[in-house]
């Protein structure tokens, strides 16, 4: 069923072979968007995308599927230059993809925690190397930011209620000195949830509930479908749904995060050392 609100819309679903992300993607193009939906390797994505095609008789001209490993930051930069050039305009952009940190210590490539990385920074990369197909460079944009309107795209970060419990190691963010999974996986989710009031985007973030995904066992025993969950995914994905930037969801109902998410000190402190770990810094 296409929706008049999404129909012309073109959303990025980072991590959609599976769960939310995968349930999310599949609601957005039964809605009428186009959707690119991102795997960790390019055949994943078309085999998550022929499931959609196949079982939710999703018309396959609505998805494209674009592959990317998060554990590498070369394929962050050259899945965002893909999309530029392939989508010049992006109207939202799902920051979704994520893993639980492991018990053992594990550091990528790129010298980076892996969780942090993957939950994080992969994300924040790639929606700085998006923002020009994010944000409309027309003449009108700084007329519509007067008059307090976003004419540009918008990002979600899928966040999680966990954030709460999590810190910031600023001097060791890969926790070399003392690690804990739980405490890792945190971490990550505040960040990103502290990313979400970068002035350089509209972005919220939004804790699903707790699902019967993959990430499960952080939580509990038992959770609420990916389909249940998505939908709260979906509803910010709505340009109809008006948002405000740095805002947090819990499900459906907008509530305080963490206080360090609401700290300017904080945003721009993590900008900062994000930079310097994706490599960006001047």
């Amino acid at each position: 069923m296409s929706d008049a609100t999404l129909s012309s819309r073109t959303l990025l679903v980072t991590g959609a072979t599976s769960g939310i992300g995968l349930e999310t993607a599949r609601q957005l193009a039964e809605r009428g968007a186009t959707v690119l939906l991102h795997g960790r390797t390019a055949e994943e994505a078309r085999a998550a995308a022929d499931r959609l095609v196949a079982t939710a008789g999703i018309d396959a001209d609505r998805l494209c599927t674009v592959g990317a490993d998060f554990t590498r930051l070369d394929e962050v930069e050259t899945l965002a230059a893909r999309v530029v050039a392939e989508h010049p305009h992006l109207d939202v952009l799902v920051n979704n993809a994520g893993m639980a940190a492991p018990e053992r210590h594990t550091i990528t490539a790129d010298g980076n925690e892996i969780a942090f990385q993957v939950n994080f920074l992969a994300h924040y990369l790639l929606t700085c190397l998006l923002e020009p197909a994010l944000t409309l460079g027309s003449p009108l944009l700084e007329r519509s930011r007067e008059l307090g309107e976003n004419p540009g795209g918008r990002v979600v970060n899928v966040s999680s209620s966990l954030h709460r419990t999590g810190s910031i190691q600023w001097s060791d963010p890969n926790r070399a000195r003392r690690y804990s999974r739980l405490a890792a996986y945190a971490q990550s989710q505040l960040a990103l949830t502290v990313f979400a009031a970068d002035p350089r985007v509209t972005a919220v973030s939004v804790h699903p509930g707790v699902c019967d995904t993959a990430l499960l066992p952080l939580y509990a025993h038992d959770g609420v479908t990916p389909t249940e969950g998505a939908a709260h995914v979906v509803r910010l994905c709505d340009p109809s749904v008006e948002i405000v930037n740095g805002a947090y969801y819990d499900r459906a109902e907008r509530v305080d995060p963490a206080p360090a998410a609401t700290e300017d000190r904080t945003v721009k402190r993590l900008n900062k050392l994000a930079d310097l770990l994706v490599g960006r810094a001047a």
